[in-house]
């Protein structure tokens, strides 16, 4: 079957689309929307247009377009993406949102796909513990609920960022996979990665609560192993 995969670059589309290619669905295209604002309902805002250089990485074709960010237009904005594709089914990385799930669900109804969520409703610890394990190299790219600090910016996804994650959900009731929009993510490496990706340059943006790291610059490296 001919697939879109919906890409934000961080780890759940990314373990999605892991899926996607263990199943030998024929990916036709990464797919990401790029919010016009800061409060997208539907998608990932921060380094969202990494997931070009991140489709380079993997070497599948990709689809971008701009969204403006309006919880009544982007279900819109997507299906006229998608209406343009020539594809059998559609991959989203959806855990546990209905909001994300049912608008997508949606799209794909109207235009005759199939809505393929192969995330949904996972244990979030044993998720996290697939994207270690799974050989991912992920990093915090915003943090954003009570408990974090400036230190998780840019710290990798481990064993150990794991522990914390769920000493932070003990304390102070957070989402282990950041479901409540607690932190995002974005990917260096995956194991469909020809090539990892290197940042040359980032900024960190803190305000004492929350912030963001952001990549200002990155490159394509080759891949020799393990890399911290």
């Amino acid at each position: 079957m001919k697939a879109a995969v919906l890409f934000s670059g961080g780890k759940d589309s990314s373990l999605a689309l892991l899926w996607a290619l263990s199943r030998r669905l024929k990916v036709e295209a990464l797919i990401s929307m790029i919010p016009s604002r800061e409060d997208s309902y539907m998608f990932h805002v921060p380094n969202i247009r990494l997931t070009e250089l991140q489709a380079k990485a993997a070497r599948l074709p990709y689809v971008s377009a701009t969204s403006s960010g309006l919880k009544d237009k982007e279900v819109l904005e997507l299906e006229k993406v998608l209406e343009r594709l020539n594809v059998d089914v559609v991959v989203s990385g959806a855990i546990s949102s209905e909001y994300q799930k049912s608008r997508i669900n949606t799209v794909c109804a109207k235009l005759g796909l199939e809505s393929l969520t192969p995330l949904w409703h996972v244990n979030e610890t044993l998720l996290l513990l697939n994207v270690v394990n799974f050989g991912f190299d992920v990093r915090f790219s915003g943090v954003y609920a009570l408990g974090f600090t400036r230190n998780w910016l840019g710290r990798k996804l481990d064993h150990s960022a794991i522990a914390d994650l769920l000493l932070l959900k003990k304390n102070y009731g957070v989402s282990v996979a950041g479901e409540g929009g607690e932190y995002e993510t974005v990917v260096l490496d995956a194991p469909f990665f020809e090539s990892r990706i290197k940042i040359v340059e980032s900024e960190i943006h803190w305000d004492g609560y929350r912030g963001q790291l952001l990549i200002k610059k990155a490159e394509l490296t080759e891949k020799r192993g393990v890399e911290e």
